[in-house]
């Protein structure tokens, strides 16, 4: 390890543009004649669109143009699609209902456009929007997912009788049915996963720039994923053709996997700019956020655990109801399904496992990946049945935990997943010591003596990152590859570009890859550049979600290395007359081994691009690309212990301790590692005591302000004690695993289950607000 190299805490790159205010996302951009527009939306769930007036705001100041729905239908913009097909039970597909970007006729949850106003400045824009009357027909509607598949119901979509979108199942029935029947004990729970709001800092944008003489759009956009934006705004919306539109995504506040996904925004941006010919910008304000980008979690699930005389699990059973919202969003399908129900085996030896996902559409803001995506909703469920059955066998919920860990790999679950690595003991031992887990009843003993109830509440996770193979994907029903690109750049002087088709968005890319390359060549960090987010710089790529960056990303920037590696070690071998294999590379240096002859990186680069004395038959230069398609999922896994009190006059919570040991592989950057993890414990632990979006019986929002939803604040969150054990990822050149999401995937668990601990009450729901804890005290 050098002193930049891997597994050293750089400071990040990044940040010094960043907290000098030199950084620049899409509202910082400033085109020629720009325009801005702002959205007339439903105040209705549901209703019908009779007319648009907008004869006022057309003559208001400002106002270029006004564009509804209908003209944007009638201009063969494309629907929104679900890029993930999944079949149902029966061999049905998936009912997906149209989506236009603007609803022409009718709308189906609180939020939805139905017209634009393009203005010359954004104050304009939003006076003109005000003015325009939209005559509705309200329709029942229906927030909830038992009474939207109750008979009678309103229905959301033709496609889609009893607004169920797919009844899918996976696992052997027959198998669970028996171990069931063999089972000395069942355990059963009833859980609900709270719906959430994404509520990245900055909220999304898009500016859309059309060129008459070229033909030819251009898109700045807070996105996740610049080329699939491109590739689906071009195949699919017929928005232009893919070499007529360029994408670009730059610096993007934070996105959790909410900014993954085509929105109709973006599309109406680029429509509306061919139809002003300026152009336009849309920024969203906090409201919007909260009403238009996608929500994440919201199941309702039974679930059963059958288990021997000797405490060890025979079989699984779920039964998910999973709320899509309105419409069906770019990835949503593959939530609930592949990447929720493939992880209900978690860290155990599970012999049998069978669970079935019926999704519904609500008049509710859709619903799509959020930070873990499926993930957190698989742990939380196992991790609450693990910690009930403990207390129905009075014994020790590590000890239970423990006895059916997994122990030899690799292991193949019931449910599609083989995992390749892993030391599930070592991470619970390391957590365990960490909270002194032995100690624990002392200390509660201690907190009864006054008045206060403390608990303790043990979370093990497991989760699947780098999605892959594509080949393997692609027979599950994603509609894309899941590989990614790089290019290696070397400048004749011997600085290095590396084009990647990852995107950061705060995981700090520009530094963890620049660190690859030291650590390869010895040069210092500020010698290499990291280039994303262009789909005219940068080639075909996949983008950034499900802590795929490192284990697919940076591991294509490996391959492309290993060719510029190759070339330079021959074009050193020539010019100082030695045998390649006896190249190395250190310090930045070529040297022959055991002999003081060497050439600095920067002579090698210079000699590629003079070509005066290349190897005979070598093509100039020193650039090379490289395609990674990963052979399986990468299994990130560890355990979260929290300690905590309540208070039982007022039902607050307040943490004592919560500790988090994890396995992610080798460690890029310890740093950088750790602030992801605090970023996830805080999403996590936000969703088990603060975050509920919520909807009343008519499809209302009731939390669409941060003055009724309610995120964590640094005085709700403890200090978090961090630490690492390593089983290398055998999948990728690297042996990373990846770590983006493990924080919010078993927190929620671990602070709930201390919790009910606390209260010796074990049903309550998330999130835990005082008046829930103290209700379920007293009952």
């Amino acid at each position: 390890m050098g002193v930049e190299g891997i597994g050293a805490s750089v400071a990040r790159k990044e940040d010094r543009r960043f907290i000098t205010g030199k950084g620049r996302y899409v509202d910082d951009v400033k085109l020629q004649g720009m325009t801005y527009a702002h959205f007339v939306r439903s105040p209705h769930p549901h209703a019908r669109v009779k007319g648009i007036d907008s004869s006022t705001a057309v003559k208001m100041p400002g106002v270029v143009a006004v564009l509804t729905g209908k003209q944007i239908v009638d201009d063969k913009v494309g629907n929104l699609i679900c890029g993930w097909a999944i079949t149902s039970k029966d061999g049905s597909p998936m009912k997906m209902g149209a989506w236009p970007a603007m609803a022409p006729e009718i709308v189906r949850f609180v939020g939805q456009a139905v017209a634009v106003v393009i203005a010359e400045t954004r104050n304009q824009a939003r006076d003109a929007a005000e003015a325009v009357s939209v005559d509705y027909e309200e329709l029942p509607a229906v927030a909830d997912v038992r009474a939207a598949i109750a008979p009678g119901a309103p229905q959301l979509h033709p496609e889609a009788p009893g607004n169920v979108i797919y009844d899918w199942v996976i696992g052997d029935e027959a198998a669970v049915k028996d171990a069931f029947a063999k089972a000395a004990s069942v355990v059963s729970l009833d859980l609900t996963n709270n719906r959430l709001v994404p509520n990245a800092m900055e909220p999304r944008a898009a500016i859309a720039d059309y060129d008459a003489a070229e033909e030819h759009f251009t898109l700045y956009t807070t996105s996740q994923n610049p080329h699939v934006a491109r590739l689906v705004l071009s195949a699919f919306y017929n928005i232009a053709p893919e070499h007529k539109l360029r994408v670009i995504a730059p610096d993007v506040g934070g996105g959790f996997g909410s900014k993954i996904y085509i929105y109709p925004e973006e599309m109406v941006a680029l429509w509306a700019s061919k139809k002003v010919g300026r152009p336009v910008k849309w920024t969203g304000d906090r409201t919007e956020a909260f009403l238009t980008d996608a929500h994440g979690r919201d199941h309702i699930t039974h679930a059963e655990m059958a288990f021997d005389r000797d405490h060890r699990i025979l079989g699984l059973r779920v039964k998910t109801h999973a709320n899509l919202g309105a419409y069906m969003s770019l990835f949503s399908s593959s939530v609930p399904t592949y990447l929720y129900a493939t992880l209900l085996s978690g860290q155990y030896d599970i012999p049998a496992i069978h669970a079935e996902v019926i999704t519904v559409y609500t008049n509710t803001t859709p619903v799509d990946a959020y930070r873990g995506a499926g993930r957190p909703e698989a742990s939380y469920l196992l991790e609450r049945l693990m910690e009930t059955a403990a207390r129905q066998f009075n014994i020790d919920p590590a000890e239970l935990r423990k006895k059916n860990f997994i122990k030899q790999f690799p292991h193949q679950t019931p449910v599609i997943m083989a995992y390749d690595t892993g030391d599930f003991d070592a991470s619970l031992d390391a957590a365990m010591k960490a909270i002194d887990y032995a100690g624990f009843p002392g200390r509660k003993a201690k907190a009864k003596s006054e008045g206060k109830l403390r608990g303790i509440g043990v979370s093990c996770y497991i989760e699947a990152c780098g999605i892959a193979p594509s080949k393997a994907v692609g027979s599950l029903g994603a509609g894309v590859g899941l590989w990614e690109s790089a290019e290696v750049r070397v400048n004749p002087v011997g600085t290095i570009e590396i084009l990647t088709g990852s995107h950061s968005h705060g995981q700090g890319h520009e530094t963890t890859f620049a660190q690859v390359i030291s650590d390869r060549l010895g040069i210092p960090i500020s010698q290499v550049s990291i280039v994303h987010g262009d789909t005219d710089k940068v080639q075909f790529g996949m983008g950034t979600y499900g802590s795929r960056s490192a284990a697919v990303g940076l591991s294509a920037i490996v391959k492309a290395m290993e060719k510029v590696e190759s070339k330079a070690k021959k074009i050193a071998a020539h010019a100082l007359e030695a045998s390649e294999g006896d190249i190395v590379i250190e310090n930045g240096e070529f040297k022959v081994t055991g002999t003081d002859k060497s050439i600095a990186l920067p002579m090698v680069a210079l000699a590629a691009y003079t070509a005066h004395n290349l190897p005979d038959g070598m093509e100039p230069g020193l650039k090379e690309s490289a395609f990674y398609d990963p052979t399986n999922f990468t299994f990130p896994a560890g355990s979260y212990i929290c300690e905590l009190e309540v208070d039982p006059g007022t039902g607050k919570t307040s943490f004592v301790n919560f500790v988090a040991a994890d396995d992610f592989g080798r460690l890029i950057n310890p740093m950088i590692v750790e602030g992801q993890v605090h970023g996830g414990l805080a999403q996590g632990i936000g969703q088990a005591l603060l975050e509920h979006a919520l909807y009343d019986g008519n499809g209302q929002p009731v939390t669409a302000s941060f003055m009724d939803y309610a995120v964590p604040r640094a005085d709700d969150l403890p200090s978090f004690k961090l630490s690492h054990t390593t089983t290398l990822c055998p999948g990728n050149p690297l042996g990373v695993k990846g770590c983006g999401e493990a924080g919010a995937i078993g927190s929620s668990a671990a602070v709930i289950n201390a919790i009910t601990d606390a209260i010796g009450h074990n049903k309550l729901e998330m999130p835990a607000t005082p008046d829930r804890v103290w209700r379920a005290i007293h009952g």
